[in-house]
C-alpha cells in the first residue's frame, strides 16, 4: 500500500450540527492529533473576513492579534500549518491577509501554503492571470528576497501549492515551465485530478468536501464517505506516484453565504468528522 500520504486537511467551513448532546461541539477539539501520527494536518483557512463582502463572524482576518491567536489554536488541536485562499492580486484586501498571517506564522514557527483560486478568464488570459501570481507569489512569499519565506510549507525542499480548479482553462505545462526559474521548484497539488495532458505537471492531487456522484441530499445525509472512498481509491490504483493530500470536514452549510447553494451535510455529533478523519486508513499504511 501506497504511504505518500502528505496530509490530512481539514476542510473548514460554516457548519451546523443538528445535536442536541450536551457539549456537542462545532470544531475539531482541543489535543487533536493525525491518527497514527504521520500524515500532517493542514487547515483550509479564509482570509476574507472584514471586508463587508463577507457574513461577519466576530474578527477581522487583518487582526494580528486574531491571527497568532488562531494560529496556537491551530497548533493546540495538531494542526501544522494553514491552506490559505488566495487569488494573487486580484483580490488585493485577501492577498493583504496573507501576507499578515505569514509574517504571523513565521513568528510563531507555524507555516502556511497558497491555495490558488483558477481565473474564470478564457485560456490565454486565464494563463498570464496565473503566471503573474506566481511571479507575485515567489517575489513575496517564497523566493528568497521574501520576507517571512521561512513560514512557507515545503515538501523536500519545494514550496507546496495547491490549485484550486474553475474552468480548467490554464497551460500548466507554461505555468510549470516558467517556474523553472524558482530557486526551488514549486510542487503544484490539483484539485481531484487534472486533464489528463496536464497531469505529469502536479507532484500530488488533493480532496475537497463534496458529496459523490450520489450529490448532495436536502437532510444533508449524505456526509461525502463515497467520494472520499473513490479519491483514496484513485490515489492508490492510479496515482501511486503522486502524492495524496487527504480532506476531513466537521459537515458543511453553505446556506449563511452570498455564494451558497443552500448545500449541507450533516455533522451527526461530530461523527462526520471522525468518520472523514480517519477514512484513508482503508488505502494507507499506518506506518
Amino acid at each position: 500500500m501506497s504511504k505518500k500520504l502528505l496530509v490530512v486537511a481539514i476542510v473548514c467551513f460554516m457548519v451546523g450540527t443538528g445535536c442536541t448532546s450536551p457539549g456537542a461541539r462545532l470544531v475539531p477539539h482541543q489535543n487533536l492529533q493525525a491518527p497514527n501520527a504521520w500524515p500532517k494536518l493542514l487547515a483550509v483557512y479564509m482570509p476574507w473576513f472584514g471586508n463587508r463582502v463577507h457574513m461577519d463572524v466576530g474578527y477581522v482576518s487583518y487582526d494580528p492579534n486574531v491571527l497568532r491567536h488562531q494560529i496556537e489554536q491551530a497548533r493546540h488541536m495538531g494542526i501544522s500549518g494553514f491552506v490559505v485562499d488566495w487569488y494573487g492580486a486580484s483580490q488585493p484586501f485577501s492577498d493583504h491577509n496573507f501576507a499578515l498571517m505569514q509574517e504571523a506564522a513565521d513568528g510563531s514557527h507555524f507555516q502556511v501554503a497558497l491555495l490558488y483560486n483558477e481565473s474564470a478568464d478564457e485560456d490565454a488570459q486565464a494563463t498570464d492571470d496565473a503566471m503573474s501570481a506566481m511571479d507575485k507569489a515567489y517575489s513575496a512569499y517564497i523566493g528568497p528576497q521574501a520576507p517571512h519565506r521561512n513560514a512557507y510549507l515545503t515538501y523536500n525542499g519545494h514550496p507546496v501549492i495547491f490549485i484550486f480548479p474553475k474552468h480548467g482553462h490554464i497551460d500548466w505545462d507554461r505555468i510549470v515551465q516558467h517556474c523553472q526559474s524558482w530557486e526551488s521548484s514549486p510542487y503544484f497539488f490539483y484539485k481531484d485530478e487534472p486533464q489528463q495532458k496536464y497531469l505529469a505537471d502536479f507532484a500530488g492531487l488533493y480532496a475537497w468536501v463534496q458529496p459523490g456522484t450520489k450529490g448532495w441530499t436536502p437532510d444533508g445525509s449524505n456526509w461525502g464517505e463515497q467520494y472520499l472512498d473513490e479519491f483514496y481509491k484513485n490515489m492508490r490504483n492510479k496515482h501511486p506516484d503522486k502524492i495524496a493530500v487527504g480532506a476531513a470536514w466537521p459537515g458543511f452549510d453553505d446556506s449563511g453565504a452570498k455564494w451558497g447553494l443552500n448545500r449541507h451535510m450533516q455533522a451527526r455529533c461530530g461523527q462526520t468528522f471522525e468518520d472523514t478523519l480517519h477514512l484513508y486508513n482503508r488505502y494507507f499504511d499506518a506506518a
